[in-house]
């Protein structure tokens, strides 16, 4: 007994240092930048908290910003899971390239995604609805704009929507493939009706992945800026993320004290959601893998095959294939104009962005290299962490939870300046290094990592790992033969989002990238400030193709590890 202990306590304590780790990482650059703000000249101090809520509109911004970021999150819910059923449970999916289209939204970069929206839907400008207006008129109904506005309510929250579906595929999809379909089988074999196994067998099962994907939802939407600034602003929607960005980068010197006030609200609101995934999560035994091999039986939708086909065919259309044709178009043409000039179409915008600039280059190579490997550290260490938290719930260990995601409410630009304050300066003098970005960017990603291993880890049952156990395995052997194997097609989606997240990062790149250590967030920055929409619109492209490249391979690896599962 004494020697089990001791064997149990080795990998619990592995677990507890990586956790430590991971809250000091993510903890002590906001510790920083918030003792700046509560001690002045060595004394405490409210000013900061007093000067937010005397900010004249912050009831309009707030409310702005949760009615916006609320809506995106529960409709990207009902669209991914839609998606994901599609695709995993029914005979309406189209294969692999299926899987991938539902994250090509992702993939743009947002600023990129968001100028492409502003292309197609520019009520003078945009090429759809110049097009759109072109044939109204054969009809006899002329029109001087529009008919559609991006700069609108319906038009930030469906870009943000597009953008946050991502993160509830990826979760949902995951458990669908590693959830037992015996029990809705048994369901519908005793006479229940399709909605009722729906509400009654398969929602609760599949509610820790659900939790978790609305969770990262609300996190993006709460700390997004670029798509914000670009459609948001211009419609007279005042988003918190627009406000803190602009009080630490376009007010001299920096308002420190407000930017943290405002993020402080969206603690709050994001503390919430935090609530109640951790109350789905209690109840995650509904959803977990046993020690059966699971199986699947794909839906016959007859009739209604088509129709669900047409339905994603649309989604992939209308979410991707019409802002990334935009940017190829704007591209190819090297101006943005609805009047394209078809025969004189070239790449120069591509040669320029890429071949003759050796600096986006070298930003290519060092995006693609943090992303590999904060990518493959940050989901392998969360994974540790979010097992031994669900092995020992109590109060610690919820706090220890609570500390690791934290950062994720705050502004990504707020955890910037944290981590530059804390390391760019004596002792460690890691300003402008490539060791800065790759520590930005974990305590940046690591809570989403996290919440993607917690769903990883919700859908595995503890029977194997007891079995283990009672067979005399170490916990390190349990955990590399038993657990790691059922919790990898949920690990690999958890990859997929670091490694995006990373090489398509704008934010907190323009802070801690250095002029001899330049990524592609920074490089996209350049270029948009420069106003030159053709190469914005190339880079964004190679970008977006770059990614779907590694994407293909990790859902490959993905479904085999799901599908070898299965058996």
């Amino acid at each position: 007994m004494i020697t089990r202990l001791r064997r149990t306590s080795g990998f619990d304590l592995f677990s507890l240092t990586l956790a430590g780790i991971l809250v000091a990482l993510v903890c002590l650059p906001l510790v920083r930048v918030v003792v700046n703000m509560f001690y002045k000249d060595g004394r405490f101090t409210l000013e900061a908290i007093q000067r937010t809520l005397a900010i004249e509109d912050l009831g309009k911004m707030v409310l702005d910003t949760v009615v916006v970021v609320l809506a995106s999150s529960v409709l990207a819910v009902v669209i991914g899971f839609l998606l994901a059923w599609a695709n995993t449970r029914t005979d309406a999916r189209f294969g692999l390239i299926n899987e991938i289209f539902p994250y090509l939204p992702f993939l743009l970069p947002p600023i990129a995604g968001a100028v492409g929206w502003t292309m197609l839907l520019s009520p003078q400008a945009g090429l759809l609805n110049a097009w759109l207006r072109d044939i109204l008129g054969l009809v006899g109904i002329p029109l001087e704009s529009g008919p559609f506005d991006i700069n609108s309510w319906y038009g930030l929250i469906l870009v943000y929507t597009f953008y946050a579906v991502p993160y509830v595929y990826m979760n949902v999809s995951a458990a669908m493939q590693g959830l037992d379909a015996s029990l809705e089988e048994a369901s519908r074999l005793s006479g229940a009706s399709a909605v009722k196994t729906l509400r009654r067998i398969t929602l609760p099962a599949l509610a820790p992945s659900i939790g978790a994907g609305f969770l990262l939802c609300t996190w993006f939407g709460f700390g997004m800026f670029s798509i914000a600034q670009i459609i948001g602003t211009p419609a007279g929607i005042d988003m918190i993320p627009v406000r803190i960005v602009k009080l630490l980068t376009f007010t001299y010197p920096p308002d420190e004290d407000l930017a943290i006030g405002l993020s402080a609200i969206v603690v709050v609101f994001v503390g919430l959601s935090y609530l109640v995934q951790y109350r789905i999560l209690k109840n995650s035994r509904f959803g977990s893998i046993g020690g059966k091999a699971t199986h699947h039986t794909v839906t016959a939708l007859g009739v209604w095959r088509p129709v669900v086909r047409a339905g994603v065919l649309l989604y992939i259309g209308v979410s991707t294939v019409l802002p990334m044709f935009a940017l190829f178009i704007v591209s190819l043409n090297g101006y943005w104009t609805p009047n394209i000039q078809w025969g004189s179409l070239s790449l120069d915008a591509f040669r320029v962005a890429l071949f003759d600039d050796p600096k986006t280059q070298e930003a290519f190579g060092n995006s693609l290299t943090l992303g590999l490997v904060g990518g493959v550290i940050g989901i392998l260490v969360a994974a540790v962490v979010s097992l031994y938290i669900a092995q020992h719930r109590s109060r610690a260990t919820l706090g220890l939870d609570a500390a690791i995601k934290l950062p994720s409410a705050i502004s990504n630009m707020v955890i910037a300046v944290g981590i530059l304050l804390l390391l760019a300066r004596p002792p460690f003098d890691l300003g402008g290094t490539w060791l800065i970005l790759l520590l930005g960017y974990l305590a940046l990603y690591l809570p989403q990592a996290s919440i993607a291993a917690d769903a990883a880890v919700a859908t595995i049952g503890k029977e194997l790992g007891e079995a283990s156990g009672v067979a005399g395995a170490r916990q390190w052997k349990t955990f590399l033969r038993v657990y790691l194997p059922l919790m990898i097609p949920g690990l690999v989606g958890g990859f997929a989002l670091l490694f995006v997240r990373i090489i398509g990062d704008l934010t907190a790149s323009a802070i801690l990238s250095g002029t001899n250590n330049v990524v592609v967030g920074f490089r996209i920055l350049e270029v948009f400030n420069g106003g030159s929409y053709a190469t914005l619109a190339a880079l964004s492209s190679v970008l977006v193709i770059v990614s779907a490249l590694i994407l293909v391979v990790v859902l490959w690896l993905s479904k085999r590890t799901g599908v070898a599962r299965s058996h």
